[in-house]
């Protein structure tokens, strides 16, 4: 396969590596903010891969769109517009995935901690939170995979209605809120954690990237699916529609 790499950032570059090393695929060609993107930029290409900021990643979309290539989108940050972006995907007959979070490691810890807080639902006497720590060069705050989390949480546990982000100084948090807290701190890769706790129990669910070969690996292998799929079922996709279909 060929592949464009829009990006070319700390994760652009491991893709870059990823892709490199394979012996099977090749990179078309490596865009960044000092190219002109058109849809032109994509000819010759199987699949996109993105890694940029939010701005980008939107001011680059049409093009994207109007070339057909399906894109696997990292760039996260966007989740205000997902409604919009999603019916532009499937307006135009693309496709494109997203993630906040390539890693099958972080994936299969966020089901994880689906059902760990499935599981405690019914037992008032269990409370959840949810941490994340990332180096000082992440721009999200929270990470879109704690967000991520945070969503499944609340899918499963009918106790936990809203996300707290922070927490002023004259107020205690809620029972029904969940706090969602980020540090950041030094050059950690990423780390995620579910807290459980109650009177007699605690109960920690964690993950811990060693590095970002994971989130590199994980992307080339999801763009890969995505562009068997885009001639048959074209179309907007997560992670979880990849991971599905594998686990199938």
């Amino acid at each position: 396969m060929k592949f464009t790499l829009i990006g070319s950032g700390r994760m652009g570059q491991q893709v870059a590596g990823v892709i490199s090393r394979s012996g099977i695929h090749e990179i078309a060609s490596m865009l960044d903010d000092r190219n002109s993107i058109t849809a032109e930029s994509f000819l010759g290409s199987d699949a996109i891969i993105d890694f940029t900021v939010r701005d980008a990643f939107l001011q680059n979309l049409p093009a994207i769109l109007q070339s057909r290539v399906p894109v696997v989108v990292g760039t996260t940050g966007w989740d205000d517009v997902m409604g919009d972006v999603r019916l532009r995907v499937q307006e135009s007959g693309s496709s494109l995935l997203y993630s906040a979070n390539f890693s099958l490691g972080v994936n299969i810890f966020l089901r994880t901690v689906r059902e760990a807080a499935r599981l405690i639902a019914p037992f008032d006497q269990f409370d959840i939170a949810f941490s994340e720590h990332h180096h000082t060069g992440k721009a999200d705050f929270p990470s879109g995979t704690a967000l991520r989390a945070a969503d499944m949480i609340l899918s499963v546990n009918q106790r936990k209605k809203s996300v707290v982000r922070e927490l002023s100084d004259d107020r205690k948090i809620a029972p029904e809120e969940l706090q969602v807290s980020a540090l950041r701190l030094g050059s950690v890769f990423g780390k995620h954690t579910a807290y459980i706790d109650s009177d007699m129990d605690e109960i920690t669910v964690s993950h811990t990237a060693r590095n970002r070969e994971g989130f590199a690996s994980g992307a080339v292998q999801t763009a890969k699916w995505l562009a068997a799929r885009h001639t048959t079922s074209p179309g907007f996709y997560t992670m979880d529609d990849f991971l599905n279909e594998m686990l199938a």
